[in-house]
């Protein structure tokens, strides 16, 4: 039997109802309300499985990655205790990234005789001391930052950065149809050898443009304006991610390779200001629902099921122990993973979250979840009330205390968080969905 390959599609903040298979309330580009911004993915979700219950290891966009890579919860690292890491402390820092050293999805399954590529965000570190290339990848193209400008690809600081391998680069167009096209090529130049594509989109993170704004590309001054977008916009830019995603699934099924790759797409947050994330509330930076709870479609002819949803709590480390599994390929014995294989049918989990942001902490034990924000504290019974509504903990005070305790047995395990850990998202306290 051959060994499968990998596609890993990650969307940047997008919320957790955005796509047209998650029930998006939105008209997408047509006007109609019946129609989705999101076809190919509702396609690719009916070819396959749709988690209900999928979650990102952060609120925040780094940290997560940090968790994608290693299979490991991010606090392990350094440079996932900053929310997120940001250009202006990041560079030229040698502790603000993954280190080469530590292995990696990446690393793992290239050893092993895949070929690997990231096409799109790294926001892991910056060179000379941290880079795709030295974590596993063979192939890199994109931005080493977090939000880039959709023409000018330049940073949030002004800097240009678009980058082919190590090298910087200049290229002409607008960087989600650059991105579709060179993960569209990689699939192609593959000649039945096994690899492992990360498709890594900046849609539909800010800025607000779409393939019709150069214009606005060129009058805005600062990249996280305040002062544009829409919610047309937003859904429109979702449009042309999911028409580059088309492209890459027609250039998987040319190429003869449909059957034996696995393609997962997720979000590395809960959505930002534009996104629906209906019923859940909490946008990206909460530790509610809506802030880490997030579309989760996987489809492998070979191995799942056409059609099916779950409910099985997942977590996006969880897809590094997958994927070796699918692979036949061990963790390294030193860096024991924190996720699970979602091939074998892992039951009722227990997941965890912290944030320096607002002092936030979560924990979701089979269906409850216990909350804390700046020192109040929740317990909620999600399989009732996922929108975190009724807070029981005075209802079910034995239920509260022991989950609070499990969530501190398991901090302990973690290192503390830095004193000198940075909060680069600069909110308003009044723009996030406060509990009941």
């Amino acid at each position: 039997m051959n060994r499968p390959s990998f596609i890993f599609i990650l969307a940047d903040d997008l919320g957790y109802a955005d796509l047209g298979c998650y029930g998006g309330r939105h008209a997408g580009s047509t006007g109609d309300a019946s129609s989705s911004c999101s076809p190919n993915l509702d396609r690719l979700a009916s070819e396959g499985l749709r988690f209900t219950d999928g979650y990102s290891n952060s609120a925040v966009c780094s940290p997560t990655r940090f968790a994608l890579a290693t299979g490991r919860y991010q606090y392990r690292l350094r440079g996932g205790a900053d929310e997120p890491i940001a250009s202006r402390t990041a560079r030229g820092n040698p502790a603000l990234g993954l280190p080469p050293e530590h292995p990696t999805l990446a690393s793992l399954l290239r050893d092993a005789g895949y070929a690997t590529a990231l096409i799109g965000k790294w926001h892991l570190g910056f060179p000379p001391h941290f880079g795709p290339l030295k974590s596993g990848y063979q192939e890199f193209f994109g931005p080493m930052s977090g939000g880039v400008d959709y023409f000018r690809h330049c940073d949030s600081g002004g800097k240009h950065d678009l980058y082919d391998g190590e090298e910087e680069v200049r290229r002409e167009g607008y960087l989600t149809d650059l991105l579709s096209e060179r993960a569209a090529q990689f699939i192609s130049r593959q000649k039945g050898g096994p690899f492992f594509l990360s498709l890594h989109y900046t849609a539909p993170h800010w800025p607000w443009e779409t393939r019709e704004d150069e214009a606005e590309s060129r009058r805005i001054a600062d990249i996280a304006h305040a002062d544009g977008g829409s919610v047309q916009t937003y859904f429109t830019m979702i449009r042309q991610m999911d028409e580059g995603i088309g492209r890459v699934l027609a250039a998987l099924d040319e190429s003869g390779a449909r059957q034996d790759t696995m393609v997962v797409f997720s979000s590395d947050n809960g959505g930002e200001r534009f996104s629906d994330t209906w019923p859940l509330v909490g946008k990206k930076m909460d530790l509610l629902e809506g802030g880490i709870r997030v579309p989760y479609i996987a489809r492998w002819p070979r191995g799942f099921a056409a059609g099916r949803t779950t409910a099985q709590a997942a977590i996006t480390m969880d897809w590094v122990a997958t994927f070796l599994d699918a692979a036949g390929v061990a963790p390294h014995p030193a860096y024991p993973l924190d996720g699970i294989s979602l091939l074998r049918e892992p039951g009722p989990r227990e997941l965890f979250w912290r944030m320096k942001f607002r002092d936030q902490k979560a924990a979701r034990i089979g269906d409850w979840k216990y909350l804390s924000i700046e020192g109040d504290e929740f317990l909620y019974d999600l399989v009732r009330d996922s929108r975190e509504r009724a807070n029981l903990r005075h209802r079910h005070p034995e239920k509260f205390e022991a989950l609070r305790a499990r969530y501190q047995e398991w901090e302990a395990t973690m290192p503390a968080i830095p004193a000198d850990a940075k909060v680069s998202f600069v909110t308003s306290k009044a723009t996030l969905a406060q509990p009941s």
